[in-house]
């Protein structure tokens, strides 16, 4: 694995530049603290960080993030509020993906024997704007970035100015909202809250990895944000003629047909109602008597 540095930031490269089920850890060093920011399998891999760290801050709860906290059970770790109790126990963890019965046994054993995760009742919070020195003028700011999850969150590093994402992660797959905490209303104005972050370097947990520039950062968030109005769209098409919710779900609009995971219906099925509750508002999409859903 290859580590990058952006001053005092090391970035923690997972495989395949940090695709699912691996991710790109930070790693923020000054001359008091040291940071690591999101423990993923990479770390996990590796045995730990390559320097010992004071504070684990977590952009939130989701596996893939967590998947190295089993490494620090002395380091304090802290999450937003919104989040926290997902880190504390795995039921929570779990609950929070809103699966069914018969896919929540097989995620539940994977949590445990791919992501190592045990919970961690000890873990603290952190709120929006929370400040952490690291010492010579080093700071860590936390940014409440909802939408993703209820606490998703972005941290800025400076005198770098490097911006840590999290999963607003630039994707062509485009922004995933299929948790039970999660909200396309808040997906929306955090990526409108990232356009007004002035930074150097704008870093995700998966895939794009670090873009240098803001203007090229602007250009990659204008059509990451493209997906949702994509989404609108299709299914938009899809309701040319009464569908059920059931439908909509088997038909696919984030996935690909080929993806088998135990949590592909339930992100379907929660994209699917987000998306009908504002095409509802808007007056683009209609309920019929018999409980399916047309365009009007």
């Amino acid at each position: 694995m290859t580590d990058r540095a952006f001053g005092a930031v090391t970035v923690l490269t997972g495989a395949d530049r940090g695709r699912y089920p691996s991710g790109n850890s930070l790693l923020v060093a000054g001359p008091e603290q040291r940071v690591l920011i999101d423990p993923s399998l990479a770390v996990h891999e590796r045995g730990g960080s390559p320097e010992p760290v004071d504070l684990v801050l977590l952009s939130h709860a989701h596996e893939d993030h967590l998947a190295g906290l089993h490494l620090f059970p002395d380091v304090p770790v802290l999450a937003h509020p919104g989040d926290v109790e997902r880190v504390r126990s795995t039921d929570a963890l779990l609950d929070g993906y809103g699966l069914d019965p018969e896919a929540a046994a097989v995620f539940a054993r994977e949590l445990v024997d791919d992501f190592h995760i045990a919970g961690r009742p000890d873990a603290g919070t952190f709120t929006d704007g929370a400040c952490f020195d690291l010492g010579g003028g080093r700071t860590v700011t936390v940014l409440h970035l909802p939408g993703h999850t209820a606490g998703h969150c972005g941290l800025l590093v400076e005198p770098e100015g490097f911006f840590f994402l999290g999963d607003i992660d630039l994707s062509a797959f485009g922004p995933y909202y299929g948790d039970t905490s999660s909200s396309l209303e808040d997906f929306a104005a955090s990526m409108a809250r990232c356009r007004e972050v002035d930074a150097r370097w704008f870093a995700t947990f998966h895939h794009k990895g670090v873009v240098e520039g803001r203007a090229k950062f602007l250009a990659e968030l204008d059509a990451f944000e493209t997906v949702v109005r994509r989404r609108d769209e299709a299914m938009l098409g899809f309701l040319a003629e009464p569908r059920s919710l059931a439908e909509m779900v088997a038909h696919r609009f984030v996935y690909r047909p080929h993806v088998d995971l135990p949590f592909v219906a339930a992100v379907e099925r929660r994209t699917a109602e987000l998306h009908l509750g504002r095409l509802l508002a808007r007056g683009q999409v209609e309920a019929t008597d018999d409980g399916r859903y047309c365009t009007t």
